[in-house]
């Protein structure tokens, strides 16, 4: 696993956090929603990961216009030797192990419920017939927070299904000289592959024995009860939550905690672990009501509200 942080480390520049978090996503067998703004090595990280993960990486830039078919495969008429004609499937840029799917909001509902369908099954139907995706089979897919014109904004039970929803920043002023360096000259530096697809099917296997201790278990629960405004005695999650995370908040966090422990070295996850992914797990599972967005409340804030409750406790 160092391994690997170091050799993504030297390609893509001052995003610590966002390789970080990524990982511990694909370590815990999860997918990915990257919100951040053109040019920001968004599309370079996962081509990164592809070839230091050993995995088969694809892209698709989703469009209005993309059709499901376009994306999971469709069925086409054959003819064999012997002129008999039949339908055979054939398979779309959906059967491969690391997906990024660009732009996602770009395309309608409908193609989005495609892709949605198979990352939480793992395989697809088409007419009538389920075909299985490789594995592993990881989704990363980006949106830009600012161009929202002729965008299909994801329903809040779609964005559920995405493990994390990780903020790319623009990269501090050392980093970008870095970029400058690496990238403008003759010499273009290229990843290397670490593991294989078999060998991370493994590591995931591996993560989810990892015991939680009975105090990390409690600061979840605690954390993800307290921003529910029906569970919650805090007066702002009451007064400005429309509605907070439910189960599949508290599963990525048990998840989420042993694959960061592990990333880190150590044989078990403590509340620090918690604390450090609880924005990025809680940030797509929670809503302020219409009142709390008029009055200008930061879902931000309220996060780190919690967060300082189980911090010191």
């Amino acid at each position: 696993m160092a391994k690997i942080h170091e050799e993504v480390n030297s390609i893509i520049f001052g995003q610590d956090r966002v390789i970080e978090e990524t990982l511990v996503t694909i370590l815990s067998g999860g997918h990915v929603l990257l919100i951040g703004l053109p040019g920001l090595g968004k599309t370079r990280l996962v081509e990164t990961l592809g070839t230091v993960l050993g995995l088969d990486e694809r892209r698709v830039q989703f469009t209005p216009d993309l059709m499901p078919s376009d994306i999971i495969g469709s069925e086409i008429l054959d003819e064999d030797e012997q002129g008999k004609r039949h339908f055979r499937f054939v398979q779309g840029p959906t059967f491969c192990q690391l997906l990024m799917a660009d732009e996602i909001n770009r395309a309608s509902p409908r193609t989005q419920s495609a892709l949605l369908q198979a990352m939480q099954e793992k395989r697809v139907s088409v007419a009538g017939h389920y075909h299985d995706l490789p594995q592993p089979f990881h989704v990363l897919a980006t949106q830009n927070p600012l161009e929202q014109e002729g965008t299909y904004p994801l329903p809040e039970a779609q964005l559920d299904r995405f493990f994390m929803e990780i903020s790319v920043q623009y990269p501090d002023r050392d980093a970008e000289r870095d970029i400058l360096l690496s990238t403008t000259g003759s010499e273009v530096k290229t990843p290397k592959r670490i593991i294989t697809a078999t060998d991370l099917l493994e590591a995931q296997e591996l993560v989810r024995e990892i015991p939680v201790g009975e105090s990390v278990l409690e600061a979840i629960l605690t954390l993800v009860r307290q921003g529910r405004p029906e569970t919650s005695d805090m007066k702002d999650v009451q007064k400005d939550v429309a509605w907070g995370p439910g189960p599949r908040a508290s599963q990525a966090l048990m998840s989420g905690v042993r694959a960061r422990c592990v990333l880190h070295n150590r044989l078990a996850p403590s509340i620090d672990d918690v604390v450090a992914l609880a924005a990025p797990i809680l940030r797509h599972r929670m809503a302020l009501n219409f009142a709390a967005r008029a009055e200008g409340v930061s879902l931000s804030k309220i996060i780190d509200e919690l967060i300082d409750q189980i911090a010191s406790s």
